[in-house]
């Protein structure tokens, strides 16, 4: 049996309403979850790039690509998965921090380049990371003996790389 693996796939589509809501109605409506979603406008304001992470196996996800290509909607779709590409995720974390734990933290994020102080507050501290999202949840999990008070994650966008 294949094992789930987590595709990402980008879409370019028209950039009008309930496009979206299409696009997430086939997956969804084949049983997949998206793990993560992100969409935004292109060079070109009449078209956006879709970038979703979706676990599922190959054959699978391969169908619901060719699905998604007949959506009238949609210009191209492409599951980058096995390609080289580059990702990265905006995230922010609210961190309880009173003046007595604030030097660990801010310890912490001097280990990783991506990792930013963005606010201090009187018992927390707001960080940002901007990066890939191994290197992201790396650092979640140093921040494990820390309560985490809120968090915010973009979700990843990814470009496939030139040769």
């Amino acid at each position: 049996m294949e094992t789930l693996k987590k595709h990402i796939i980008t879409a370019l589509v028209e950039n009008h309403s309930g496009v979206l809501a299409r696009i997430v109605g086939l997956i969804s409506g084949r049983g997949f979850n998206i793990e993560t979603l992100n969409v935004a406008p292109t060079k070109d304001p009449t078209v956006s790039r879709l970038t979703m992470k979706v676990p599922g196996d190959d054959r699978v996800l391969e169908q619901v690509a060719k699905q998604l290509n007949k959506l009238i909607d949609v210009i191209k779709v492409t599951d980058i998965t096995q390609q080289h590409y580059l990702n990265r995720e905006l995230i922010l974390i609210e961190i309880q921090a009173p003046p007595q734990k604030r030097t660990q933290v801010i310890d912490l994020t001097k280990l990783i380049p991506e990792a930013t102080v963005i606010s201090v507050q009187e018992k927390s501290l707001t960080i940002q990371i901007i990066g890939e999202q191994d290197k992201i949840n790396e650092f979640l999990t140093l921040l494990k003996p820390f309560k985490i008070l809120d968090i915010s994650r973009s979700g990843v966008i990814a470009v496939a790389r030139g040769e």
